[in-house]
């Protein structure tokens, strides 16, 4: 599935981080120039909420609870896999529309474990669609595994993010105009 020329970031992030603000700003600064964004961002609400985490999908706006309301005396994982799918539906659907980038904003145990939305990833890449996505240091030799070793390892910075970005949408700029181009030469 990956090879050298996939576009893959992983934006590797550490516990005092905030990769979903950083996520969230950076699609939104590629939307407003009409870049065409899919994915989804998670955030999660400092104040007692009665679903204190949930994502959104940058495509269209729409949150979407992540957490299984479980009750106050409930131990384990509280994630609703049912909830994650459904957004993840809905990011599938999006980019078989057409996208320009795909942004995951968790490399989770799901995802580690080849469930949850990393479907999505390899949706993506089959089509040439660039994709980032947000590692926890912690899971970060667990994703090179999932990648092959085939991904750009970014820090979790808004500069790393722009100049990763800059790369790829110029090379997907250079690549359509040498198409059009060979195209023209075979008429």
């Amino acid at each position: 599935m990956f090879d050298a020329e996939c576009d893959l970031a992983a934006l590797v992030y550490d516990q005092g981080d905030d990769p979903d603000g950083l996520l969230r700003d950076f699609a939104g600064r590629l939307r407003a120039h009409g870049v065409r964004v899919v994915g989804l961002v998670q955030h999660v609400r400092r104040a007692v909420d009665e679903h204190p985490v949930a994502a959104t999908l940058v495509h269209s706006g729409v949150e979407i609870p992540l957490l299984q309301q479980l009750g106050r005396q409930a131990s384990g994982c509280r994630l609703d896999v049912g909830q994650l799918l459904r957004a993840g539906s809905a990011v599938a659907g999006a980019l078989g529309e057409g996208a320009d980038l795909l942004i995951v904003d968790r490399f989770g145990r799901q995802e580690s474990e080849g469930k949850g939305l990393i479907f999505l990833t390899e949706q993506a890449l089959a089509s040439d669609i660039p994709v980032v996505i947000a590692v926890p240091r912690f899971r970060f030799a667990e994703w090179i595994r999932f990648a092959e070793g085939m991904s750009v390892r970014l820090p979790c910075t808004r500069r790393a993010l722009d100049g990763w970005w800059r790369n790829v949408s110029q090379r997907c700029a250079a690549v359509g105009k040498s198409r059009a181009t060979v195209c023209e030469i075979f008429k």
